[in-house]
């Protein structure tokens, strides 16, 4: 049984900003963990919140009490670059020492967010109990996380939803993703969009569906690990047709300009948990 008062840490970044109404709509009383409390006041619900400021180097969460409180972990500092050893030597052990105290102030349930890239190289469908292979310090750092999680189940009594998210887009996303960066071209007017060849298989959502599927999995499913995706592979090509047709661009794809990624296998989606 979820709790109805609710921590969310990353609650002004791009998932983030998409759940906390949603849980406000589901009647959570929301209190956000968050460095900035001026990167919240843009947003509409802020008066509907309970803003702390907290910073995950800060080492000592705030003095609350947690037995009736659950936990959304979607903060994660340094994204989209994937490749940099801060995921391991940082990032990592800072949000393992932050669960921890939490738990040791009483939390019992707890929803992380992992990512597809623990899966590492694996090609075609990819399911939630397939073992993980990380390949990047991101994917480790993720991987660990969730190991270290799951071994303080041997010293707390709590429930860990992990929710391995693919791929996603829509407002807030990095100006660095294929479809902002499809959107900012077409805004100035671009007649030509340099990408890829195009023939990659992924598996998008838009953010909206994503941060539905989190609600439902911290509000319904039990203890494990969960695929937050479509489960529908689409080809990049097809994902920025798709997007030129609603938006009804002008502008014209240059296939192949750019080399297909190394960071991931080329045709790759989930099955999907969350319905």
């Amino acid at each position: 049984m979820s709790q109805k008062k609710i921590i969310v840490t990353g609650g002004t970044g791009f998932i983030g900003r998409h759940l906390i109404p949603k849980l406000l709509k589901s009647n959570y009383q929301v209190i956000i963990f968050g460095r900035d409390p001026n990167a919240a006041k843009i947003f509409p619900w802020i008066d509907h919140v309970e803003f702390m400021q907290y910073d995950l180097s800060d080492h000592k969460i705030p003095d609350i009490h947690m037995q009736d409180i659950g936990l959304i972990h979607l903060a994660w500092p340094g994204l989209p670059n994937y490749k940099k050893n801060f995921h391991e030597n940082k990032n990592l052990p800072e949000s393992l020492t932050f669960i921890e105290q939490c738990l040791s102030a009483g939390l019992k349930q707890v929803l992380v967010t992992g990512t597809c890239f623990e899966y590492g190289m694996k090609e075609g469908k990819i399911l939630s109990s397939d073992e993980t292979n990380p390949v990047n310090p991101y994917a480790r750092a993720k991987d660990k996380l969730r190991q270290g999680i799951l071994n303080l189940q041997e010293k707390y009594d709590f429930s860990m939803q992990w929710a391995r998210l693919f791929y996603m887009y829509g407002l807030g996303q990095n100006a660095t993703s294929i479809i902002a960066q499809l959107d900012q071209a077409a805004n100035n007017n671009e007649k030509v969009f340099n990408m890829s060849g195009g023939a990659q298989l992924r598996d998008y959502l838009p953010v909206s569906q994503v941060a539905d599927q989190l609600l439902n999995l911290y509000m319904h499913y039990p203890d494990g690990t969960y695929n937050i995706c479509s489960g529908q592979p689409i080809s990049i090509e097809q994902l920025v047709k798709n997007r030129i047709q609603e938006q009804k661009y002008k502008i014209e794809l240059n296939l192949g300009f750019y080399p297909y990624s190394d960071l991931e296998p080329m045709s790759f989606w989930g099955e999907r948990d969350i319905h």
